[in-house]
């Protein structure tokens, strides 16, 4: 359990590593769940949607870094963090109400602005 790929055919693969240390019950239900599809609006430079996992909140927070993925309590959501969302003061990344951020995308999180949503798949990586 260490990486994930999220990949649709615009985008090809893109890995992301998992927080183990940072929030180990949300990767533990995330990596249970894998795979899934997921169906991803955009807010901002954020893309959001709702997966098949029901986790609680850990080391939740709303100040979050380009490239963060996130699990949403609120919503069973999962977000995509790669610029400043209509919450933010800067250009960092704000969520709108606290998120367990569960890994962080390897390479340019900026790949993920050419969509305006976002269907594709999660799955285990190596």
């Amino acid at each position: 359990m260490e990486y994930i790929i999220i990949e649709n055919e615009k985008l090809g693969q893109i890995r992301a590593k998992l927080l183990a240390d940072k929030n180990p019950k949300t990767c533990e239900a995330i990596w249970n769940a894998l795979p899934f599809e997921v169906n991803l609006s955009r807010w901002g430079e954020e893309l959001y949607g709702e997966i098949p996992v029901s986790q609680g909140e850990e080391n939740s927070q709303v100040d979050c870094e380009v490239g963060d993925i996130g699990y949403w309590p609120s919503g069973n959501g999962f977000c995509i963090f790669f610029g400043p969302t209509p919450a933010s003061k800067d250009d960092k990344p704000k969520a709108a109400s606290p998120v367990n951020i569960f890994a962080r995308i390897e390479g340019d999180a900026k790949m993920f602005l050419q969509f305006s949503s976002f269907k594709g798949n999660v799955k285990k990586g190596d």
